[in-house]
Formats: C-alpha cells, structure tokens, sequence
C-alpha cells in the first residue's frame, strides 16, 4: 500500500505513468460511446473523440504529478472554466464519475490506489458542476 499518493509523481506511477493514462482514458471513452447510460455526457464531447481523448489523457499525466502533457500541447487548462458552457448538474457529474469509476476498475492499479484516484477525480467533478451550474442560474 502507497500512502504517498498525490506526492510528488506517486499518483502518475501508480496509473502505469503514459501508457496507463492512456489505456484509462481510451476505456473510459470507449465505455462512454458505447453504453447508453453515458450517452448525455458523450454528446457533450466534440464529434472529433480522439482529440479530446488526447486532452484528457494528457491533463491526467501532468494532474497525477507526471509531466505536464496538455500544457506542452495546449496551453493552460482551468478544468470548471473549459466547461462552463456545458449544462453540467448533478446528473452529468454522477454519470461521469459512474464511467470512470467503471473504467478505472477494470485497469491493473492497486486497490488502494482506485479508491484514492475515484476520490480525488470527485474534486473537479464537482467543481465542474458548481461552476456550471452557478453560470446558468446567472444567464
């Protein structure tokens, strides 16, 4: 068991470094696009998946401590802001996590550290919300 998640580049080790990242991620979308329960989520995503397969998979590397991949490509990222057009609430915050939750189940990292990584996904999740969901009560 690693107590040092979210030290240092622990977190982005613990996730198989890029290719686990990038093996998440491609479940993750690969879950979303094929199981209706995530179709409200995936039709918010841009018809082009790959690119934001990439963006995703790249602010992962560099939010578990690894390097930072989507600033090299993308620039700087405020995860609530990216989304503030998005109509974001409760429901779209659960079904996002529901299929990350699914999709880091079935990746070959330690226990612990699925638990650790579900909570710490719940942050932005929830910031992603609140974000969204205080802009359209001002529109």
């Amino acid at each position: 068991m690693n107590r040092n998640y979210g030290t240092g580049d622990a977190s982005y080790q613990a996730a198989g470094e890029r290719d686990g990242i990038f093996a998440l991620v491609n479940n993750f979308f690969d879950r979303m696009g094929s199981d209706v329960r995530f179709k409200t989520i995936w039709d918010m995503h841009p018809d082009d998946k790959d690119v934001s397969r990439d963006k995703l998979a790249r602010f992962l590397c560099g939010w578990l401590g690894g390097p930072r991949l989507y600033n090299e490509k993308y620039g700087a990222i405020g995860i609530p802001r990216v989304h503030a057009h998005l109509a974001i609430a409760t429901p779209e915050r659960d079904q996002w996590l529901t299929c990350m939750s699914e999709s880091v189940a079935e990746q070959a990292f330690a226990a612990d550290f699925k638990t650790y990584l579900m909570e710490q996904f719940f942050v932005p999740a929830e910031a992603v919300r609140r974000h969204c969901e205080a802009r359209g009560s001002s529109t």
